[in-house]
């Protein structure tokens, strides 16, 4: 028996399940640090690790999904990964202190780490090749729309009951997950006929430290102050020796644990490589939006998160036409090229944001992102496997999600570093102005005298200066932040020539599976 015996939307349902979860606990922790910092005692340094922990073990497990399932069985694997991620929830939410804590973490991102490239596959093999762009839908409602709902409800969970309860919510999303996966998902023929006799240790070992280096240096670069700390120069070069001696290993091995020799298609390669930059831009610009609006604007994590609501709506709603237009014949470059361009034009509107701007100011440009990032992502994800055979496309959807979340790291690495550098710019090019010979300078300071010193001077107060340099402090972070914005619509732009160049051929009958 396999899923072609059960109704597609049925299994849609189940795989999207877990994996919208999975994913929005790869954010949802963020507004609760504080609180797990002081609950437990634990220092800024030990609670971020409740983030990078799980970031590590799930980017190791996202790329060897393919060769566990071919190890285990696809449903046993998928079982196994949503028993692991819903038991080290409960673990999390009962931690005494942090180190329990983040130990129940790397064990939440082994169990999770499979779930999104599982879930991607398995809804290829369920909807026939012409409705590929529908299951591409379903899926981007669960990986696009869980990073934006995570910190909105993690904030609200967090002050109305505790942050335990960011962990508490898996469990029953998690027990239902588990029964739909035993009473609807099977494996097809081709896994049930494939046993991995041979175990790639030393590719395994490889990927495991390139990755794991990797993933601490982009969470922990900024901190750190990037090359200048020795920890984070020692991780970066292990991770670009060990990432160099793995695809060197993995091209020669004849039972890889990742197969690399996929790239050698085209538009599969050409995919990668989209949706790595554009989630870089992407996460890098979401990242900077809730930073704007808490630290210039003022906004609670709330409204924070209705600011981002809207265009998490428009994705919603846009995603399931993008697949129907696919589904009546609309070519997915096409509709892919429409929506980098939107993206783009969305981050651009970003970089004229002041500190007066209102709520709906703010809001459009986010609502018009959300409909470019349906376009961008619905089609991509249908067109980057159109060539690939069935027997691979567990391995080719574990590379294709790893590159995702790599590409969100980077970006997010990226915008915190680019904001930082760029504020001292500002900083030094606004203390320039700060002169007498400026007369808007002394205008503003004869008002200000006279507002808090009740007295006509050139001559600034301690609390004059004060203000004044928290104002130059402010105005250089806002040029800042259109400064980042408008370097990361910039950048989603030049990738309009590689969307173009993708295949949009029909799905050759040797790749499908039997429906």
């Amino acid at each position: 028996m396999e899923n072609l015996h059960v109704n597609k939307w049925i299994v849609a349902f189940t795989v999207i399940l877990p994996t919208f979860i999975e994913v929005m606990d790869t954010s949802v922790v963020n507004v609760s640090l504080p609180h797990i910092q002081g609950s437990l005692s634990a220092s800024l340094d030990e609670s971020t690790w409740v983030l990078t922990s799980y970031l590590v073990s799930n980017a190791i497990i996202i790329p060897i999904t393919g060769w566990l399932s071919n190890v285990f069985g696809r449903k046993r694997y998928l079982l196994f990964s949503i028993i692991l991620f819903t038991f080290s929830s409960l673990l999390c939410g009962l931690a005494p202190n942090i180190k329990i804590l983040v130990l129940a973490r790397i064990l939440q991102g082994i169990g999770g780490g499979g779930l999104q490239p599982l879930s991607q596959a398995i809804l290829l093999e369920t909807f026939p090749p012409q409705e590929h762009g529908v299951a591409m839908a379903i899926f981007g409602m669960g990986v696009v729309l869980a990073p934006t709902v995570g910190p909105v409800l993690g904030g609200w969970l967090t002050d109305t009951l505790s942050w335990r309860w960011v962990f508490y919510i898996n469990l029953p999303i998690g027990i239902l997950a588990i029964i739909c996966t035993l009473l609807f998902i099977f494996d097809p023929e081709y896994i049930k006929g494939q046993l991995a006799s041979y175990i790639d240790y030393i590719g395994l070992a490889l990927l495991t430290l390139g990755l794991g280096s990797l993933q601490i240096v982009l969470d922990k670069g900024e901190m750190e102050d990037w090359f200048n700390s020795d920890f984070i120069l020692t991780l970066s070069i292990i991770a670009v020796v060990s990432l160099t001696a793995f695809t060197i290993w993995e091209l020669k091995n004849k039972n890889p644990v990742v197969n690399l020799r996929v790239f050698k298609d085209k538009t599969f390669t050409l995919g990668n490589i989209i949706m790595f930059l554009g989630f870089f831009a992407f996460f890098g610009g979401i990242v900077l939006l809730p930073l704007y609006l808490q630290q210039l604007m003022g906004y609670t994590a709330l409204w924070a998160g209705l600011i981002l609501g809207p265009g998490g709506i428009a994705t919603l709603f846009i995603m399931p036409i993008i697949g129907a237009l696919m589904k009546k014949g609309m070519q997915a470059k096409y509709l892919l090229t429409l929506g980098i361009l939107i993206l783009g034009y969305s981050l651009i509107l970003m970089s004229d944001f002041n500190l007066q701007a209102d709520f709906f100011s703010i809001a459009y440009p986010r609502i018009i992102q959300g409909i470019g990032l349906g376009l961008f992502f619905v089609p991509l994800a249908a067109a980057t496997y159109i060539n690939i055979p069935k027997q691979e496309m567990g391995n080719a959807t574990g590379i294709f999600n790893l590159l995702r979340n790599l590409g969100g790291s980077f970006g997010t690495a990226a915008s915190t570093t680019l904001l930082s550098q760029r504020s001292q710019f500002h900083q030094h090019r606004l203390v320039d102005y700060v002169t007498p010979f400026n007369p808007l300078f002394k205008e503003k300071l004869i008002k200000l005298n006279l507002f808090l010193e009740h007295k006509l001077s050139l001559l600034p107060s301690p609390k004059t200066l004060a203000l004044i340099y928290r104002d130059i402090l402010v105005q250089a972070k806002m040029l800042a932040f259109n400064d980042a914005f408008y370097i990361f619509g910039t950048m989603i732009f030049f990738l309009v020539p590689l969307s173009l160049t993708m295949s949009s051929g029909k799905i050759k009958q040797q790749h499908l599976v039997i429906e």
